[in-house]
């Protein structure tokens, strides 16, 4: 564990990815390590969320994710009126029309965004700039080598930089672009991820970073318990990156829909789709991904013009689903992982910590007895 306290702080290695402030705070108060998904923000909502976490942290480290892909397929000048232009109107009445079939009124203004994406470097630049304004212990990117003025910007300000990583060949590039902190995220993971299972992915990231310089790795997907943490620890991660687990507390920035369905789902529940950001990313399959994934779709769009989509049209799935409408409650989704089916019920995000830490030493435990035998 000393790598990681070392590095960021933490007591325990666990790291909760979460979109939402309150699991940041919790889990880093509890001895873990909180990680805000920043990119689900503006630069002016990402400084309300940052300064409310540092008067709610009690001191403890924690830190920001920001996604800046690493190939853009715009241009770095593109403004919103030239987003919106390259959205087919047939896109949009498909939407439209799905939402309707689930007894949603809404309209083509209703289902696009007029909000510059998160994803384009220059609202990551911005994201960046307010990052650093506060206390942050990590910053992390996903979706390709961090940009070098990320690591640029966090070697003088003192700050570690960490990577999401699905492949071997990934983490050493990541590595020799300088990062500190390698997350080798398998394919059971929710969100943005490859198809290499985690039990494979992290002793090869781990071998094949070994020669070139000593970055801590920690592992990612599918992990929801402290004997999984341990087991991983075990073939030499430093300790574990955790998301979906987060989803199914009390604190999380999930709807009780979602929730349920959660606790409803097995692990086989889940689906790889590009219907939603335009990449494929493991979600909670739903009448969305039938339909977007179906013989009739008009097809993704690519990232970000999918997300503009989504977007809109999920806040507006939730909000109905939450009013009571049964038939928007089968559009209902997020991003999962194939852990979901180890969720029970919902908990606090402080009880998990503790859940996660018992689990934990309990697991070592058996591994110091079967190494005495």
């Amino acid at each position: 564990m000393e790598p990681i306290r070392s590095l960021v702080g933490a007591e325990f290695p666990l790291f909760a990815f979460s979109h939402c402030r309150d699991v940041v705070a919790a889990v880093s108060r509890a001895g873990g390590f909180g990680v805000l998904g920043g990119s689900s923000f503006t630069p002016e909502t990402l400084e309300q969320e940052l300064a409310w976490i540092d008067a709610h942290v009690d001191g403890k480290p924690y830190g920001v994710d920001i996604l800046i892909p690493e190939h853009q397929t715009l241009g770095s000048d593109v403004g919103i009126d030239a987003l919106l232009a390259r959205i087919p109107t047939g896109h949009l009445d498909f939407t439209v029309d799905l939402l309707a079939r689930h007894q949603i009124k809404a309209g083509r203004d209703d289902v696009v965004t007029r909000d510059l994406p998160a994803t384009l470097p220059e609202v990551g630049e911005a994201l960046m700039d307010v990052a650093f304004r506060h206390p942050i212990r990590l910053i992390v990117n996903a979706l390709g080598i961090a940009p070098s003025s990320m690591i640029a910007r966090a070697r003088q300000a003192g700050v570690p930089v960490g990577a999401l990583v699905g492949a071997r060949e990934h983490a050493i590039r990541q590595v020799n672009a300088g990062v500190d902190l390698i997350v080798a995220q398998g394919g059971e993971a929710g969100g943005h991820c490859g198809e290499v299972s985690t039990l494979v992915l992290v002793p090869e990231v781990i071998r094949a970073i070994a020669p070139i310089r000593p970055v801590p790795v920690l592992a990612a997907g599918g992990i929801m318990t402290g004997g999984q943490m341990a087991g991983c620890m075990a073939m030499g991660a430093a300790g574990v990156w955790t998301g979906s687990v987060w989803l199914a507390t009390s604190e999380a920035e999930t709807g009780e829909a979602f929730r349920d369905k959660m606790i409803a789902a097995t692990s086989r529940d889940t689906i790889r789709s590009p219907s939603r950001t335009g990449k494929p990313s493991r979600q909670l399959k739903s009448a969305w991904h039938e339909a977007w994934d179906g013989p009739a779709s008009p097809g993704a769009l690519p990232m970000p013009m999918m997300s503009m989509i989504s977007l809109p049209t999920f806040r507006a799935i939730d909000k109905a689903a939450e009013s009571g409408n049964a038939k928007a409650r089968e559009l209902v989704s997020y991003w999962v992982g194939q852990g979901v089916g180890l969720v029970d019920s919902v908990r606090s995000a402080t009880t998990v910590v503790q859940e996660f830490k018992q689990d934990f030493a309990d697991a070592v435990g058996r591994l110091v007895d079967l190494a005495g035998a």
